[in-house]
């Protein structure tokens, strides 16, 4: 069985991040179209309290599909050089974690089968980012000699 080089898997990674990027950026045009035109008839077909869990649901959207755009452009700024890989790997362009915050599932089965649609699709695309961000491995950088005798003296003192 053949090995793969770096330089195929950064091919392949490239490629990934590009169609989940495109995906993304598809996704995130639908869900603006349904939660601000088409949606705003099934929202106001809904209760007072669907309503809120509706508007509810959009923002978990919005936030799911941010959190997974900003990630991948960060992926594509590193594969085009902009970014060193280090800096890539920093916790502030890793992917948050707020995009994780689920509705309970009764509430969201209560909703109009368009908007149910749209926040499947947005957890689904997520979720795979989520597994590509928690392959990205974080090299521990080794601490200076003078960090380490700093470190000795303020255990021992």
């Amino acid at each position: 069985m053949a090995r793969r080089s770096n330089e195929d898997e950064t091919r392949l990674t490239e490629k990934v991040v590009e169609a989940l990027y495109l995906e993304a950026m598809t996704l995130a045009d639908d869900a603006r179209s349904y939660f601000d035109e088409e949606g705003k008839t099934d929202r106001e077909a809904l209760g007072p309290i669907e309503r809120v869990q509706f508007s509810c649901e959009s923002l978990r959207v919005t936030t799911r599909l941010m959190h997974s755009v900003s990630w991948l452009l960060n992926r594509k700024a590193v594969a085009a050089g902009e970014l060193t890989t280090q800096q890539g790997l920093e916790p502030e362009r890793r992917l948050g974690r707020a995009g994780e915050a689920v509705a309970d599932p009764s509430v969201v089965a209560a909703l109009p089968p368009r908007a149910r649609h749209v926040i499947e699709a947005s957890r689904d695309l997520y979720e795979r980012v989520k597994r590509l961000d928690e392959t990205l491995v974080v090299e521990e950088v080794p601490l200076s000699p003078a960090r380490q005798l700093f470190g000795k003296l303020e255990t021992h003192f």
